[in-house]
């Protein structure tokens, strides 16, 4: 069944964001991305605002919108700091595995915390040993009674530090085969013997956002937290939500890609030589037509991928990579090309564009690598193209 947020809801609720972006976010965006700093004073306006429960269904607190929604709200985060995006990014991962895998008594327990922002969630999937080969992970979950013991550890976690649930990937059957039947999913809060936050990863862009690893060593947690309440069904439950995260991560994307656009034909018209606005001059006139065509292209397919989902349809695995795969790579091309159209001006720390350059590999690499949506799609097409 199609569910679509109607026309003056979603104007509504992505014009506000707009504006807290214009009016909270811009103005200490570059001096928290060069200094690293988490934007705390963010948190209480966006939990106003309702979003750290944009998709959350309403009878537990959350706004209940569509995903093309979704997806303009991160547009609009991203195109201000992307790094905000971030905050609420794989907390909504952790939102769509409960809604759509947990019990009911782990959705009365998690969802409304979710929504209201009183848990701040994360997805720890990557290990060391296991990035794009997620059936290589070696953190384990062992039953003892009515608990289960994890060890193990997560690299490259978001929300790491500032967060206080996360969903967490784990090996119950070491011995099954085919090995992603082996896998369970639990959400584990903070704080929680046996679990610490490693080293805080300092990183090329996405900065002012914790990235860490998680240790768990001896961690125990409730039974009753096993999504689901079922062993063997854990990875299903991620590669669903890396279908949403995929949405969301397109959406960034195309967001900071657009404020690079933004940027660079502003530039082009006031920056003069040779007497004129380098805007008049064909070589960066074919510039921008390139960029803005390729950004409305992954504007496009990032909304078609919400509008399948919104749909109902039942995997979006081929549309959400396509729509992750291309307007991540559009971003690293617009992102480069708009420095290029602001020359030596565009690689200084006092424009935003060399901080748009620094964001763009994020994309390309988060939430699976571009190789790996390569592979996805063309499996899915070989599905649907059997001879």
């Amino acid at each position: 069944m199609t569910f679509t947020t109607d026309t003056d809801t979603r104007n509504q609720i992505v014009g506000a964001v707009r504006e807290f972006v214009r009016r909270e976010v811009e103005p200490i965006a570059q001096q928290y991305d060069n200094e690293d700093i988490y934007p705390e004073q963010l948190i209480e306006p966006m939990r106003d605002m309702g979003l750290f429960g944009i998709t959350i269904p309403p009878e537990f607190g959350g706004m209940g919108l569509d995903y093309t929604t979704f997806a303009m709200i991160f547009e609009e985060l991203s195109k201000g700091w992307m790094s905000v995006s971030g905050i609420i990014g794989t907390h909504h991962i952790l939102g769509h595995i409960v809604a759509s895998h947990g019990t009911d008594q782990q959705k009365a327990k998690f969802l409304p915390r979710l929504a209201s922002g009183e848990l701040r969630g994360g997805l720890a999937l990557t290990e060391p040993e296991a990035g794009s080969d997620v059936q290589n992970l070696q953190t384990t979950a062992v039953k003892d009674g009515e608990e289960y013991v994890l060890n193990g550890s997560k690299m490259f976690i978001t929300n790491a530090e500032h967060g206080n649930a996360f969903a967490v990937l784990t090996k119950t059957d070491p011995d099954a085969e085919p090995r992603h039947r082996g896998m369970s999913c639990f959400i584990i809060e903070k704080p929680s013997t046996g679990l610490e936050v490693g080293q805080h990863l300092d990183k090329l862009g996405y900065r002012g956002l914790d990235s860490c690893e998680l240790l768990f060593n001896d961690c125990r947690v409730d039974a009753d937290n096993l999504v689901g309440a079922a062993e063997g069904q854990g990875f299903k439950h991620v590669m669903s939500g890396l279908e949403t995260g995929r949405i969301n991560v397109a959406a960034r994307a195309v967001g900071v890609a657009t404020a690079a656009f933004e940027a660079a034909v502003r530039y082009a018209q006031q920056r003069e030589t040779f007497g004129e606005p380098i805007a008049s001059h064909q070589a960066i006139q074919l510039k921008l037509a390139d960029m803005a065509t390729k950004i409305q292209a992954a504007r496009l397919l990032t909304y078609d991928a919400a509008a399948k989902k919104d749909a109902g349809q039942p995997r979006i695995d081929l549309e959400a990579g396509m729509a992750k795969l291309f307007a991540s790579e559009v971003c690293g091309e617009v992102t480069l090309e708009a420095m290029r159209i602001h020359g030596g001006y565009g690689y200084i720390k006092d424009f935003n564009v060399e901080r748009y350059y620094r964001d763009a590999p994020l994309m390309i690499i988060g939430e699976g690598t571009n190789e790996i949506q390569k592979l996805v799609i063309a499996r899915r097409l070989l599905e649907q193209y059997a001879i």
